[in-house]
């Protein structure tokens, strides 16, 4: 006997979600869901997909593919850009699916023995400046308040290891007697997934070795913006595998140079820095047209204020 329609419309769903499950059964391919589903405007591009991921692009551009083919993603063109963005009517087919995988789960903890690594490296960069028992306790601070701020952060060995070592270099040049002929530089904001990422990677990319550039976030995300991350792509800069990372007090110490965003009195005051605060707005929720008007009132801050540091030979 024939199936009725209704019975014929169920068993097609029934086969669209196996489809769906199948396309997605794979760690790789809910991690590329789950990021989509967060994004601030619900699309990424393979580049940023691929650095969230530690994954080259051609990978990531094979799975996005499949599950483009499935339907379960879609394309968008503008420039050289392609943006990939769920389908909304397939949404309902993968959330709880996506939602309840191992993905969702919080980062597994760095292994002892890789902390230990982390340590004996820091160790062996700043002896002669701080003991190895000085190193640990900023290695296990460090590590401590990147996986509260960032639970699900999948490079929590290589960003506590970058956060303790940024935290070392700016307490080693607050005391030291005379801080060199290199200009530190902090660029403070709330979530430091925005403008303070814009403001450091530009000022990078403009002055080389010549500045240390640091950031930090009053109240940091999980993760950069990507809208910003496409917004410096277009002019040539690169985030450079920057992250979020919370204001801690030695960072601010080490810096000549203090410019804040929108983060209020988070920051200490002390004397012998020299303060600036940007009125800028938060591009959190902006279009791209908004974050790239940002990013050119930004752009023009940053070449200002370079014209404004010492240069590098300056005694």
């Amino acid at each position: 006997m024939s199936a009725t329609a209704p019975q014929a419309s169920e068993r097609a769903v029934a086969q669209r979600i196996a489809q769906s499950m199948r396309a997605i059964a794979d760690p790789t391919r809910v991690q590329i869901l789950r990021l989509l589903m967060d994004a601030p405007d619900g699309r990424r591009g393979v580049t940023d997909l691929a650095g969230r991921l530690g994954l080259t692009q051609p990978t990531v551009s094979h799975h996005v593919r499949i599950m483009a083919n499935d339907g379960i993603l879609q394309s968008t063109q503008e420039g050289r850009q392609v943006w990939y963005s769920l389908v909304q009517s397939r949404l309902a087919d993968v959330f709880d699916f996506v939602q309840r995988s191992p993905a969702d789960a919080p980062a597994a903890a760095v292994d002892p023995i890789v902390l230990e690594r982390i340590t004996n490296d820091l160790a062996l960069r700043f002896a002669g400046v701080f003991s190895r028992e000085t190193v640990a306790k900023y290695v296990a601070s460090s590590y401590k308040l990147l996986r509260q701020g960032a639970p699900h952060d999948r490079h929590l060995s290589s960003h506590t290891s970058r956060f303790a070592a940024d935290r070392l270099g700016s307490l080693s040049a607050a005391d030291a007697a005379a801080a060199g002929s290199v200009t530190d530089v902090l660029f403070v904001c709330v979530q430091n997934a925005g403008r303070s990422q814009l403001a450091s990677a530009i000022l990078r990319s403009l002055a080389g070795d010549r500045v240390r550039v640091l950031t930090a976030g009053s109240q940091p995300t999980e993760t950069i913006n990507p809208k910003i991350v496409a917004a410096l792509d277009e002019i040539g800069v690169s985030v450079n595998g920057e992250y979020p990372k919370p204001l801690t007090d030695e960072v601010v110490r080490g810096a000549d140079v203090v410019i804040t965003m929108g983060c209020g009195d988070a920051c200490p005051i002390y004397p012998g820095r020299r303060y600036l605060d940007w009125e800028l707005p938060d591009p959190a929720a902006m279009s791209m047209d908004g974050v790239r008007a940002v990013r050119d009132d930004i752009d023009r801050r940053v070449r200002e204020l370079l014209q404004s540091l010492p240069p590098v030979n300056a005694g």
